[in-house]
């Protein structure tokens, strides 16, 4: 980490970060707000970031565990006075079970996770029964869960493992993959798979 990343983490996390000493959902950081997108892995914060300043009257979370991405994230919130987004750094796994409410997100992002593509690795996957079903218990109802990622047997294990989860729906009528939407930016992960030649997959599923 620089400096000044390291500083942003140390003092901005009073302005933009969550309470994570308790044992219990922390209270709401947004009060009175239905709106909240959760994104996992924000990687540098850029798809965050652009989504946090194209729609000031919604909220957002951010949780990954890479320090230095969240000190530049911190620093450009803080740069361009962004009051609407709040930033974690942690596991996922470990911490969205305390980090808020049930029925509390109306969009959860996961783009393109790490794919851990050696098989002796995949149990590492982000996105497994487990990790669906805890996701499902805190998101609203109508809330929708946006996949992506560039490694096609990554995708279809997503599929497979989704198909395994009743609380999910996907949008698709076919079952299968959406076309990237408007609202979603092009991220850098994307970006340097297509141009290794790979394709992008994008998976929208509704809370039922």
């Amino acid at each position: 980490m620089t400096n000044a990343q390291k500083k942003a983490v140390d003092q901005l996390d009073r302005v933009y970060g969550l309470d994570l000493t308790q044992q219990e959902p922390a209270s709401d950081p947004f009060p009175g707000r239905t709106d909240i997108t959760l994104e996992i892995g924000f990687g540098d914060g850029d798809t965050l970031l652009t989504l946090a300043r194209a729609n000031p009257s919604k909220a957002y979370i951010g949780i990954d565990p890479h320090r230095p991405g969240a000190g530049r994230l911190l620093l450009r919130l803080a740069s361009e006075g962004l009051e609407n987004v709040k930033v974690v750094v942690g596991d996922a796994a470990e911490l969205i079970p305390v980090l808020v409410p049930d029925n509390y997100f109306a969009q959860v992002l996961v783009l393109f996770p790490d794919p851990w593509p050696k098989k002796r690795h995949q149990k590492r996957r982000l996105i497994n029964p487990e990790f669906l079903e805890m996701l499902a218990q805190k998101m609203q109802k109508g809330g929708v869960l946006h996949l992506a990622t560039d490694w096609l047997e990554y995708a279809e294990q997503m599929l497979d493992t989704l198909s395994k989860v009743p609380a999910f729906k996907n949008l698709d009528p076919s079952g299968r993959y959406t076309p990237r939407p408007d609202w979603r930016p092009e991220t850098k992960y994307e970006r340097r798979g297509l141009r290794l030649g790979h394709d992008v997959f994008d998976i929208s599923l509704v809370r039922k």
